[in-house]
C-alpha cells in the first residue's frame, strides 16, 4: 500500500491474520525506507505494533483451538 501514512488506516480487530500480515510487511517496508517526518515514522510504529498485536492474538487462538482439538482426541477424554 504506498502512501500507507496519508490515508485512514482501519481498526485492526476486524483483520484477519492474513490482512494484518501483509499490512505488518508493508509497514516494515515503509519504516526501514524512511519516512519523511518522525510524526509519519510514529505513526507507522503505533500501526505496526496494533498489527503485530492482531497477528498474536491470532496465534494464540489457533494454538488454542489445537490444543483443545488434540485434548478432545486423546484417549479417555469426554470420559
Amino acid at each position: 500500500m504506498d502512501g500507507m501514512t496519508e490515508q485512514v488506516t482501519p481498526d485492526v480487530d476486524g483483520l484477519s491474520f492474513e490482512q494484518a500480515r501483509d499490512e505488518l510487511i508493508q509497514v516494515v517496508a515503509e519504516l526501514e525506507q524512511g519516512a519523511p517526518t518522525l510524526e509519519q515514522s510514529l505513526a507507522l510504529w503505533e500501526r505496526g505494533e496494533a498489527l503485530a498485536a492482531r497477528c498474536e492474538d491470532w496465534l494464540l487462538g489457533a494454538k488454542r483451538r489445537l490444543d483443545a482439538a488434540r485434548a478432545d482426541g486423546e484417549p479417555g477424554a469426554g470420559d
